[in-house]
């Protein structure tokens, strides 16, 4: 039974995810167990089950409940299963060249479907233009910022314009990691003359999530030479990643040229009106399917008031609040939406302290509280105290004057001197890096 109701849901998503997205994230997925309201899944690696679940948890939730396993969240067994041998078998098999995006395209993910308020108003503009695709005056297209703010989106839709209004034009839309994934492949195969004639033939290459490519020597070499080549003749790129180019640790200086030769787009977190414009357009496509569900008045607002991080979180509990209601069969009213998105608010309510990252960054050093924020100037205490105060600055409101009278009634200009130093090492420490990473993620968490 429980194999039946995945097949099921697999199915569905097939339809919904995109034919790439499918192969490579949910068709290795075994459903190991469904107990205590949790599916748990058998995945290959931790890497995986981590993509799954920010990518396609909530879809995955959805579907679930939507075939009769109503579900609160989904884990992970680590192991080899039988799926995930036969596709890389599969994926084992050469390469063979193609310029056809339509299978790999999310249907949803259209420029009609595209909420556009003042944040992401330029990158919006920009993505038109491209997709009318006529020579541009920029080239590449770099598009970055945060998780949730519609990168993806745009690049599905200008992928889905120029197919439907230029078919004649090669369009070629990738991830990073399946760049490097075919990159691999081409030299262990012997088939590199295939891969380059790929990726040099294309009209415009849309390359998602470029930041995966950090650190990988040889991947950067492949796309420099395939960057330049594709420049040369003219060809349309478009990037898309977490973060600015010049912030992308470990991507060659020369790589990191190229991409700030074009336009380079900050999608900046979204504000109270693009959330609720948001919010109501997902809701016109809900009604749609649950045309007898009442949304009691307000229930939105409160929404896009409260979530205000990452639309994908927004969006996934809208899908969660609509699947509930039609499950149990209630109305959407304000009590149903906080008892059913209780965990996703309470998230959202977090705010961090200047004395929780002073405490989580004395632990992580093993010093004690007091020399991080007293007076003494040693090496082992002002490192750890110029990192505290550069998560302090980047992750509260506080202002430099305040920061400062936290850690021992210092000068705001001692504070900008510590943000600019941890600043500059994140790019030349890779130490540094890595423990400002891990307590960025122990304050978020």
């Amino acid at each position: 039974m429980t194999n039946e109701l995945w097949e099921q849901v697999r199915e569905t998503l097939k339809s919904t995810v995109g034919r790439n997205n499918y192969t490579n994230w949910i068709e290795p997925l075994e459903l190991h167990s469904l107990e205590d309201g949790v599916a748990a899944f058998q995945v290959p690696t931790q890497f995986m089950g981590n993509y799954v679940s920010r990518n396609f948890g909530e879809q995955i939730i959805f579907e679930m409940g939507r075939n009769g396993a109503p579900i609160k969240r989904i884990s992970f067994v680590i192991g080899r299963s039988q799926a995930s041998k036969a596709v890389e078998t599969i994926a084992a098999k050469p390469i063979a060249p193609k310029q056809d995006t339509g299978g790999d395209l999310d249907d949803r993910f259209t420029f009609d479907h595209f909420v556009v308020g003042k944040p992401n108003e330029l990158a919006h503009a920009a993505a038109k233009r491209v997709a009318e695709g006529e020579a541009v005056t920029f080239n590449p297209l770099f598009l970055y910022g945060g998780v949730g703010l519609g990168k993806t989106h745009l690049m599905h839709a200008i992928a889905h314009e120029l197919r439907d209004k230029q078919p004649h034009l090669n369009v070629l839309y990738i991830s990073a990691e399946q760049f490097m994934y075919r990159f691999i492949t081409s030299l262990r195969d012997k088939r590199m003359m295939d891969f380059k004639q790929l990726f040099r033939s294309v009209d415009v290459l849309m390359v998602d999530d470029i930041q995966f490519m950090a650190g990988k020597e040889s991947t950067q070499e492949e796309f420099f030479h395939t960057f330049n080549a594709l420049i040369d003749a003219r060809k349309q790129i478009i990037i898309s990643a977490d973060r600015a180019p010049g912030e992308i640790r470990a991507l060659e200086e020369r790589i990191k040229s190229r991409l700030q030769s074009g336009l380079v787009v900050d999608m900046h977190p979204t504000d109270f009106e693009l959330r609720l414009g948001i919010l109501q357009s997902k809701e016109d496509y809900y009604r749609a399917q649950y045309p007898d569900l009442v949304i009691h008045e307000g229930v939105l607002e409160f929404l896009a008031h409260r979530i205000s991080s990452n639309i994908r979180v927004l969006e996934g509990a809208l899908t969660r609040l609509f699947a509930f209601a039609s499950l149990v069969g209630r109305e959407i009213t304000m009590e149903l939406t906080q008892d059913c998105l209780a965990d996703i608010l309470k998230t959202s309510d977090r705010k961090i302290t200047i004395e929780e990252i002073q405490r989580k960054v004395s632990d992580h050093y093993n010093i004690r509280l007091s020399d991080l924020i007293g007076p003494k100037r040693l090496r082992v205490y002002a490192r750890p105290r110029q990192i505290a105060m550069y998560l302090a600055k980047q992750h509260t409101n506080r202002s430099l004057p305040e920061i400062g009278r936290r850690f021992g009634k210092r000068d705001h200009t001692t504070v900008m001197h510590g943000v600019k130093r941890v600043t500059d090492l994140i790019q030349n420490d890779s130490q540094i890096a890595d423990d400002v990473e891990l307590l960025r993620r122990a304050i978020e968490h």
